[in-house]
């Protein structure tokens, strides 16, 4: 006898409940996009401080050629500076995206996933606080980089089983992930977080409005531009509204909504032209809500800011 063989996808989906009682589905993040997420974001951080290297020792070679005694404050002041800026950027970079609206630094966002405040059992949701945040961050710390200083310096001989000891740590908290359902590393559990898979959203399926699309008509080659004004009026709802219309090609409903759309951006309105006014304002609508959300901007409605 065998029994069914769950999805693993389903295995990472929990749901829980918000204070007004709605169920809310989501999907643990895998071990692999964490692990992906991490790899990125440090090869962010690693790349960006050797390009800040790079440019502050060209700086200071530009001060010795000057040869005086005045640009030695000025190389101190170098100094300090690529310091701060280290220190920062290394302690700062995970704490300072994951507090933003969207809790994912750029490697989460890549990997589609983002910090979420994780519901104790029998609870509710729970709103993720920048105390969580930054606890979660702070003890990396102790579960990578204290271990791994502890193994690069194991091999010289000088640490003995400091460095045994150190591996021991290294690994008791990188396999830390894979002893509990929701894939957690111990700065999750002292958190009170778990990280989630977040896809980007995306419009329905495009519809298809050939010439007319591309802002010309085929009936009295008028060229339909619209500039970011007459688009900003409408959102998302107002454009599946007119995809269903322009669907269903109704003459009555073409026309309505044409004089509509005519009324609201201030322009008058001819006759005969109607379908090919609708899709390229279709289309070029579509095009800026589209570019909107790739910088995290959505307009639901005409009403939404």
């Amino acid at each position: 006898m065998t029994g069914a063989v769950i999805p693993y996808d389903t295995k990472r989906r929990r749901e829980v409940i918000t204070p007004e009682g709605i169920a809310l589905t989501f999907v643990v993040a895998s071990r692999a996009a964490r692990f992906g997420a991490f790899i990125l974001d440090y090869l962010i951080l690693t790349f960006g401080a050797v390009a800040l290297t790079f440019l502050i020792a060209w700086v200071a070679g530009g001060l010795r050629a000057l040869d005086g005694a005045a640009t030695s404050g000025a190389g101190e002041f170098l100094g300090v500076s690529w310091t701060l800026a280290w220190f920062l950027a290394w302690n700062g970079y995970f704490i300072a995206f994951e507090l933003g609206p969207r809790g994912a630094t750029p490697g989460k966002r890549a990997a589609g996933i983002r910090v979420a405040a994780r519901a104790a059992p029998g609870e509710g949701a729970a709103r993720l606080t920048a105390e969580a945040v930054i606890a979660r961050n702070l003890l990396r710390d102790i579960e990578f980089f204290m271990p791994v200083i502890l193994l690069m310096s194991a091999p010289t001989g000088q640490t003995g089983a400091a460095g045994v000891a150190g591996a021991l740590w290294f690994l008791g908290f990188m396999l830390f992930p894979f002893f509990n359902r929701d894939a957690l590393r111990a700065g999750d559990v002292v958190a009170g977080t778990w990280v989630v898979e977040a896809p980007r959203p995306k419009l329905p399926q495009a519809l298809s409005t050939a010439v007319g699309a591309r802002g010309t008509s085929e009936v009295t080659g008028a060229r339909y531009r619209f500039g970011d004004d007459d688009l900003a009026v409408y959102g998302e709802h107002e454009l599946q509204t007119l995809e269903r219309v322009l669907r269903d090609g109704n003459p009555a409903a073409l026309a309505s909504v044409h004089a509509a759309i005519c009324r609201k951006i201030g322009w008058h309105p001819g006759a005969g032209d109607e379908r090919a006014f609708l899709e390229a304002y279709y289309a070029q609508l579509r095009s800026r809500l589209e570019g909107g959300m790739r910088f995290g901007r959505r307009k639901a409605d005409k009403f939404s800011n």
